[in-house]
């Protein structure tokens, strides 16, 4: 396994980390940071999901840079990035800091192209992230990140720039959605 890979499944290693800090209800006392008050088991599990996400820009620098891209890293890469995501969205969901339509909508749209991609594979063929996936996937972390800060600086009752850049996730999470089926639709024409 090269280091590319590695890095890959240490972020899968983070998130059943980042759930015991994100969901066992621990009583470490709280910090301030700007205007938001946070219990000290989510700063830890906020700064346990940026380093994950990191490795995700981390693992995909050493694929490129010492041409270390396999199989079993396009497998595990956009894997390990839905379900980290969607470690820490669906809870927020049962918390009722964000509505479950949005997740729904991302989830729907995850499942959506992973089908694509598996009826692709029967032809051959190899449907890469498209440059607007990694952006839907970057304003996911992102929008995640404030979220997990209490919507740093602002506080949770401030500015809700937390909830602005999730209404932009799900806009490019629809977008890019649509963008894989138009350019793959010959794919889905195909009959063996």
């Amino acid at each position: 396994m090269n280091i590319a890979n590695k890095i890959t499944v240490v972020r899968v290693i983070f998130i059943p980390v980042f759930l015991i800090f994100f969901l066992v209800p621990w009583h470490f006392g709280t910090l301030t940071i700007g205007h938001s008050v946070i219990p000290v088991k989510d700063f830890i599990a906020a700064i346990l999901f940026i380093v994950a996400s990191c490795t995700d820009w981390l693992d995909g620098y050493y694929a490129r840079k010492l041409d270390l891209v396999t199989n079993f890293g396009k497998f595990l890469d956009p894997l390990a990035d839905k379900l980290l995501v969607m470690s820490a969205f669906i809870p927020m969901v049962g918390f009722g800091t964000i509505p479950s339509w949005m997740i729904i909508v991302i989830l729907a749209r995850e499942f959506a192209v992973l089908g694509l991609r598996l009826v692709a594979v029967e032809y051959g063929e190899v449907i890469a992230a498209s440059h607007i996936a990694k952006w839907k996937t970057a304003a996911q972390m992102v929008a995640l990140i404030l979220l997990l800060f209490y919507n740093v600086p602002f506080g949770k009752d401030g500015f809700p720039l937390a909830m602005i850049i999730l209404w932009i996730a799900v806009i490019l999470t629809i977008i890019s959605g649509w963008d894989y089926f138009y350019k793959n639709r010959g794919i889905l024409l195909q009959s063996k």
